[in-house]
């Protein structure tokens, strides 16, 4: 079973990923989770990629910065997710290609066509079809006090790119999730409240909604 957490920065990805990873590991399953970034890589390879592409001080062009994202994306999947999933376990990601069609597509202006024909040309078929696939949502306001709040393990996590855009460019952003959530038929789920309340949801949906169909 594969599920894919996304949202926008702030939204509480990693810690929900956390707590579906405890919540089935207590039955006994097997389960591989890990972000898509690298930011939180223990491999080299993965974590330098994902150090230079977030970090605001690097010049990079917005097209190279989409086509780093699918390096760590795929080497992930490759070394992570393939064998998880051909042993039956349960694999947790959080963000997804959708991540770099916003930020990267409607954020920074790359062409939308070019990120999806990237991916369609490098990820194999079955990482478009996840069992669930849900987006996160906060306010504005709320996500503007939790990235106040956020510093990262190997670097101040406030002066990633995307982060330390200015209120417009997280309103577009923001927007861009909407338009997503609602283009592809992607359930959004609440972030608002403590994280066993937003849990409580995700299980909810979890249990109600196979997001099987689901393909770009």
């Amino acid at each position: 079973m594969l599920i894919v957490i996304e949202g926008q920065d702030g939204a509480g990805k990693d810690t929900q990923a956390k707590l579906l990873q405890g919540y089935y590991e207590k039955q006994g399953k097997k389960v591989v989770a890990y972000a898509e970034s690298g930011t939180d890589s223990s491999d080299e390879f993965l974590s330098t990629i994902a150090r230079l592409n977030y970090g605001s001080n690097q010049d990079i062009g917005d097209r190279t910065r989409a086509m780093l994202y699918l390096v760590n994306r795929y080497e992930q999947w490759r070394r992570l997710a393939e064998p998880a999933l051909k042993n039956s376990d349960i694999v947790i990601i959080t963000r997804y290609w959708l991540s770099t069609l916003i930020y990267s597509g409607y954020g920074a202006g790359v062409s939308k066509s070019l990120i999806v024909k990237l991916h369609k040309l490098m990820m194999p078929e079955s990482y478009f079809h996840p069992s669930h696939l849900f987006i996160l949502t906060i306010s504005e306001e709320e996500q503007q006090k939790r990235l106040q709040a956020q510093h990262g393990p190997a670097w101040d996590r406030q002066k990633e790119v995307w982060k330390s855009k200015n209120s417009a460019f997280q309103q577009k952003i923001n927007h861009a999730y909407l338009k997503v959530a609602q283009d592809y038929d992607i359930p959004l789920v609440d972030g608002i409240g403590t994280k066993e309340e937003v849990f409580t949801r995700i299980l909810e949906i979890l249990n109600s909604y196979q997001n099987s169909h689901w393909s770009n």
